[in-house]
């Protein structure tokens, strides 16, 4: 972001003047996507360059730089004499806090004063934060012209403003004694800044024919007042200046927040009587509302896919297998990501989500496998792991590789696409790769150790609830397959 100030210019003035060099400079910096520009009626310029994803904010932070100086000589004075800020930072906002008096016994002057001796050089410290905007303007001293009074001494304002270069300055004043002998040196020292509003009604303006002098509140009315005058901040009714917070590339967005909040906390303990801070908004609301709703549908897909399971093997056992690669693969996804540098983050939530049903596939084929193998006569759990993973193995192996196929190359994508899908891609790969080796480890273990025949030693099988279930949910299914094995055949006998 590159911003300026050229006091009392109009927009058009402002997009000839200033914009237009600024944006023939800036244009084709490197790795520069595109760029907007505004300007207001109030002399404030802005212009945005947007940089691909990925590129150094520092070197891209600096290159602007570069260009903004070259452009420097196309300026007008004023706003050269003024600076050229270029500042790194998201366009999204972070925070939003209001420092007010709820009692209204201070005014928003010494409200921004507080906030910008006290608040804001602490929390531009914190790292991750790109700016901080100050919806008010500083203190400044205010010379407002009596016209009428000027006309009469044939004044104009540039007569005011060469008196203030003249009289209102710092310089070097020297020191007595440098080469005389003497045995001490002094430093010279004057007054050079002026202060007070009392001291710049003393400035002498010109001296009259009748010997007096004209001074400057003669002529002007002078008071410690506001830079500019574009906000009126009102919080609650009372006097409130309001603060936006900008975060910088690659910073943790919740982690910054905390920080914010925590200072802010510990400020309002030194606050004066008669001042407080209000939290506006917070990109953490949102943050942590969103998290809880994925968080929910995480826990809610976990229950449906155990439920589905057990209705469809109709035993505790074999669903206690699944259910347990479920857990195992998540906590290995949650380790990999912590590994990777991965945040907990909507978008690996989100993945966490969809895998979720997909990390059962492999476990639920371990143990139809072996149930399977107790089907046609297997009484050993052992003997029917060991036999069914050999038979399904190179089967888990080639749908987890292809599986994989599909996600890995999305995690390749270049640009936006690219940074939203990376960790989405890489979160549903790693978690299908660990249920694939959950299934080809873990999995026939606990089949060995858990999964008992249907039968029972004399060969007869089992009289319990889960073989009575099994019985009639087999028994219903098989109906509800010849129904629509009926229906498919009659629409494919009427074309």
């Amino acid at each position: 972001m590159v911003m300026t100030t050229y006091t009392g210019a109009s927009a058009e003035t402002l997009q000839n003047s200033v914009i237009a060099p600024l944006e023939e400079s800036i244009n084709g910096v490197e790795n520069m996507t595109y760029m907007t520009s505004s300007v207001t009626n109030t002399g404030s310029v802005t212009i945005n360059a947007y940089f691909k994803q990925g590129t150094d904010t520092d070197m891209a932070a600096v290159n602007v730089q570069n260009r903004v100086s070259k452009a420097s000589g196309s300026l007008p004075a004023e706003v050269t004499k003024v600076g050229v800020q270029t500042i790194k930072r998201q366009t999204s906002m972070l925070k939003i806090f209001s420092l007010y008096s709820p009692d209204g016994s201070y005014d928003n002057n010494f409200l921004a004063n507080y906030l910008k001796i006290n608040l804001q050089p602490e929390i531009m410290r914190i790292t991750g934060i790109g700016e901080l905007r100050v919806m008010e303007s500083d203190y400044s001293m205010r010379i407002w012209m009596k016209p009428d009074v000027m006309a009469q001494y044939g004044l104009v304002p540039d007569d005011i403003t060469a008196v203030l270069n003249e009289q209102n300055i710092e310089s070097a004043t020297g020191a007595f004694g440098k080469n005389a002998g003497q045995t001490f040196q002094y430093t010279m020292k004057y007054r050079g800044r002026l202060i007070l509003p009392e001291e710049f009604e003393e400035m002498v303006i010109r001296a009259l024919p009748d010997g007096e002098v004209l001074l400057l509140k003669d002529v002007a009315t002078i008071e410690l007042g506001q830079q500019v005058y574009d906000y009126e901040g009102i919080t609650n009714g009372k006097p409130g200046i309001s603060c936006m917070v900008f975060q910088t590339a690659g910073s943790n967005a919740t982690e910054v927040i905390k920080e914010i909040d925590a200072l802010l906390e510990d400020a309002r303990k030194d606050l004066p009587e008669g001042i407080d801070i209000m939290e506006l908004m917070s990109t953490n609301d949102f943050l942590y509302a969103s998290i809880h709703e994925v968080i929910k549908t995480l826990i809610e897909a976990i229950i449906l896919v155990i439920l589905i399971v057990y209705i469809f093997l109709q035993d505790i056992r074999s669903t206690l297998i699944p259910s347990i690669s479920v857990i195992v693969s998540l906590v290995g996804t949650f380790a990999f990501l912590a590994i990777a540098g991965f945040s907990i983050n909507l978008l690996t939530l989100f993945a966490l989500v969809l895998t979720i049903g997909t990390v059962v596939d492999d476990a639920i084929i371990v143990v139809e496998a072996v149930q399977a193998r107790f089907d046609v006569g297997y009484r050993s759990s052992y003997m029917a792991a060991n036999d069914a993973i050999k038979g399904i193995s190179s089967a888990i192996v080639t749908s987890t590789l292809v599986f994989m196929a599909v996600f890995i190359p999305v995690s390749l994508m270049g640009g936006t696409s690219g940074t939203f899908y990376t960790q989405f891609g890489i979160t549903m790969a790693v978690a299908v790769g660990i249920s694939a080796i959950n299934a080809l480890t873990l999995a026939p273990a606990l089949c060995a150790l858990l999964l008992k025949p249907y039968v029972d030693e004399d060969g007869k099988e089992k009289d319990n609830f889960a073989a009575r279930f099994r019985k009639a949910f087999n028994t219903s299914f098989n109906i509800l397959v010849q129904r629509y094995q009926h229906g498919a055949f009659f629409f494919i006998k009427r074309p």
